[in-house]
């Protein structure tokens, strides 16, 4: 495989952020055929706009820990393939019944329940078929073995022991109060499990070794639940224009989250506190990426 270019020091966010969107795009399904219909809805949520972030932290782990094969790209596209899956079916009347996302009308509004639901699904399906292809044209054995490892955490962090699990559990509850022992296992998986994925897939199509994916893994798992309890807190107290969506969802759709169960008071101190853990953890890997700990950072104080 072609090699990538390595960590530059002069390198911002917005460079990393660019590329991997110009990654997801390559790997967008064409429109065309009797299912064409299909790969428009695909298409139009996967470029409704997005901050990217999981397939942005996964290269930058990749390079933190000296990656520099193109394995990683439909890596990268799968991971935000799987992402706009979710986003899709959360959206959906049966879910969350949000009209607007990111600014824009969401995939069951311009295209239909039914066809939302396809949309998601088709996108799960793509994102494994993008990253099994990639593992299954690698020839060398230590970038193959590497690539299996990569494809199993996809799998376990987006599957029932992941995002799905904690959805499922976050549907289940729905309009019930929930426990701290609940709250936690749905944020640790319905939305830290992509971000633990992203850091873990990067580190091991690296060659980083089990105790440092595993130190990725808990770097991923306490960003993920600040970063949804920062959602939670922004749900109450942010701008509307910024977010691209109604304000109070939660509220309207009497969901119990950290602010409900906490207070903003406490909600706001426990996301300062989770990133701090993340960032102590992260100084101890022993490799410097200076714009990937500001990323991890910015996570949690983002208005948006």
């Amino acid at each position: 495989m072609k090699k990538v270019k390595q960590l530059n020091s002069g390198k911002c966010l917005a460079d990393y952020v660019q590329e991997a969107e110009q990654v997801i795009r390559s790997f967008l399904p064409e429109e065309s055929g009797e299912a064409a219909r299909l790969m428009e809805a695909m298409n139009y949520s996967m470029t409704a706009g997005g901050k990217r972030l999981r397939p942005v932290m996964m290269h930058m782990s990749y390079e933190m820990f000296g990656g520099g094969e193109d394995i990683i790209f439909p890596f990268m596209a799968a991971m935000e393939m799987i992402h706009t899956h979710s986003l899709i079916h959360d959206d959906l009347p049966a879910m969350d019944n949000d009209e607007y996302r990111r600014g824009k009308k969401t995939t069951h509004i311009v295209y239909g329940e039914a066809a939302a639901i396809l949309a998601g699904d088709g996108l799960l399906n793509l994102a494994y078929e993008t990253a099994a292809g990639a593992v299954a044209s690698v020839s060398d054995p230590l970038l193959l073995m590497r690539g299996a490892k990569a494809l199993k955490i996809l799998a376990e962090k987006t599957g029932i022991n992941g995002m799905i699990g904690g959805q499922s559990v976050d549907v289940e509850m729905d309009g019930k109060p929930l426990d701290a022992k609940q709250i936690d296992f749905i944020y640790c998986k319905k939305t830290g499990a992509l971000l633990e994925a992203s850091l873990m897939i990067g580190a091991a199509l690296a060659g980083a070794g089990d105790e440092q994916i595993l130190r990725m893994e808990q770097i991923g798992r306490k960003i993920g639940v600040a970063f949804q309890i920062r959602d939670d807190i922004l749900d109450e107290t942010g701008d509307e224009k910024e977010l691209g969506k109604p304000l109070h969802s939660d509220a309207r759709n009497q969901k119990t989250t950290y602010v409900t169960l906490y207070g903003l008071e406490k909600a706001d101190s426990d996301v300062h506190t989770l990133t701090e853990e993340a960032l102590s953890l992260f100084d101890t890997i022993g490799t410097e990426h200076p714009v990937f700990r500001d990323l991890l950072v910015s996570l949690t104080q983002r208005r948006k």
